[in-house]
């Protein structure tokens, strides 16, 4: 009988919600992503295991090494070894096995050992995948609650090919994702970006077969994954492509690989480490590994330590108090010079911020990088809800050539549908949103098609007319909004920021009089 996607859903809840004595919402990822991705594993090594059996009788004839080396060279894509070996409590660190002694004293240390047994039989596909694992101590988790999870997880339907597709699997796991992020506010929102929101980004850049993908801050594996599935949804081969992601939390980059095996992605690698401090992707120089397509969510206006000297550093440094410019710099080394292309969220401070971004961001234009900026609602995500905007950027010199010398911006402010914790996209919204990325404009930089009233306001402008005033990419600057009864918070943010940038440039002036009059002091 086939598993229905509710089915599992409801019964995955079920096991995350028997926690709830023992932990806030926000830490349960922490328990169940390890424990389903384990049951997971010990459901198909078991199943692969029968049908070995069964192909050959009970192993007659067969001794125990030559059964062994049939068994993993035919039917067995990992190892499920043995722990405790040579002891009364030697058993294999299956699901089932440990299953069968959660009365018993030490569940926790059981359920790490077998994991660990795991990671360390399977070095090439499962190492560190687990996390720290320190839920899996007394004092954090009471084995009784352990115990509870688990049979509660049990009655979830086995999780093999042979009972379930890796689209339910897969979907499975991003509901459990959403519904921690939804539940529990930052902490868990922190590494998962809605899915819409990943899908826009993922159409405006279009991978296509066998190219590369990378995300330099790739929290639960999202935009990863989005790629291989909107390729296969295209008539693409999904499959095809080399996924690449970079997260900075151990517990995190589990997660997402986790996520990626689980939706039936294999070609793929997950590193762990800082991306701004220390690149995991490299080249054998020393450089930046460089890919097709690049997508990144990174934290928002991270404080961090700002590079001494780094060729990534194109028109300055950023400021210690924001990380952003930082990012958008790495990856643009980190795009292929022939095709590559990234987008990127951020927050709208990017666009008019003074200083040592105003000089970044005048590097990139005068590079000719950046291809668009859309506007997004505000309250999409689960960290924040302020608005922000997808910055589109293309290798130097591989913009098509009616978008060369200028920028796109699009506001796609407006459009949204109002959710019980936040504000959501819709398929319309998306849709909408990559047709006026794909239009063409006339000389004074209008859509030449604009699709009727349900069309975005969106304008191309002349890079000339972006440097007249001052570098400043305020969107509202190029767009004009509607009425103002119509006005909404990403609207006045937008007007807030220009007023905020015309002052700063009147301050600017008014202290550079001040200084050529020998009047020091007043900007400190």
């Amino acid at each position: 009988m086939a598993v229905t996607q509710q089915e599992i859903e409801n019964r995955l809840w079920d096991a995350a919600d028997e926690l709830r004595v023992a932990m806030p919402e926000a830490q349960y990822s922490s328990v169940v992503f390890p424990l389903m991705f384990w049951k997971y594993l010990s459901d198909t090594w078991e199943h692969n295991h029968q049908e070995f059996l069964a192909q050959y009788e009970g192993l007659d004839g067969l001794s125990p090494e030559e059964a062994r080396e049939i068994e993993y060279r035919d039917h067995q894509s990992f190892e499920i070894p043995f722990i405790h070996i040579g002891t009364v409590q030697e058993r294999r660190a299956s699901w089932s096995s440990i299953l069968a002694t959660v009365a018993q004293h030490g569940l926790g240390q059981r359920v790490r050992a077998s994991l660990q047994a795991i990671e360390s039989a399977n070095p090439d596909k499962f190492s560190r995948l687990f996390g720290s694992m320190t839920w899996t101590s007394e004092a954090v988790l009471p084995g009784e609650v352990l115990a509870s999870v688990m049979r509660a997880m049990d009655r979830t339907p086995k999780m093999h090919e042979g009972n379930m597709s890796h689209d339910v699997l897969g979907g499975a796991y991003e509901y459990l994702l959403k519904r921690f992020s939804d539940g529990s506010g930052t902490r868990a929102g922190q590494f998962f970006t809605p899915r819409e929101v990943v899908e826009l980004i993922i159409e405006l850049l279009a991978p296509k077969n066998h190219e590369s993908v990378y995300d330099p801050t790739c929290g639960s594996g999202g935009m990863l994954i989005a790629a291989a599935n909107l390729l296969k949804a295209h008539g693409g081969r999904g499959y095809t492509l080399s996924l690449n992601g970079q997260e900075a939390v151990l517990d995190t980059s589990g997660v997402a690989r986790m996520n990626l095996f689980m939706h039936n992605l294999t070609e793929f690698k997950v590193e762990v480490g800082d991306t701004l401090r220390d690149p995991r992707f490299k080249k054998p120089d020393g450089s930046v590994k460089q890919f097709d397509v690049i997508v990144a969510n990174p934290p928002y206006s991270l404080k961090w330590k700002p590079w001494a000297k780094d060729p990534r550093a194109i028109g300055g440094v950023a400021p210690q108090s924001s990380a952003d410019w930082a990012f958008v710099q790495h990856m643009i080394a980190s795009m292929h010079p022939k095709k590559g292309r990234a987008g990127v969220v951020l927050p709208h401070g990017v666009l008019f911020r003074g200083g040592q971004e105003a000089a970044i961001r005048q590097r990139v234009l005068d590079n000719d990088l950046l291809e668009a900026i859309i506007g997004l609602p505000a309250n999409l995500f689960y960290s924040t809800s302020i608005p922000t905007a997808i910055l589109v950027l293309r290798a130097p010199g591989t913009k098509a050539k009616e978008r060369q010398g200028g920028v796109l911006f699009i506001d796609a402010s407006k459009r949204f549908t109002k959710a019980k914790n936040r504000n959501i996209l819709t398929n319309a919204n998306i849709a909408d949103t990559v047709t006026a990325y794909h239009s063409g404009f006339d000389a004074a930089g209008n859509p030449v098609e604009p699709n009727g009233e349900g069309g975005l306001a969106a304008r191309f402008v002349l890079t000339t007319d972006i440097v007249a005033n001052g570098y400043d990419l305020n969107i509202g600057r190029y767009i004009k909004y509607a009425a103002a009864d119509q006005e909404d918070l990403g609207a006045l943010a937008n007007a807030y920021n220009i007023a905020r940038a015309e002052r700063q440039k009147a301050e600017q002036h008014m202290l550079a009089v001040l200084s050529t009059a020998g009047i020091e002091g007043f900007g400190e």
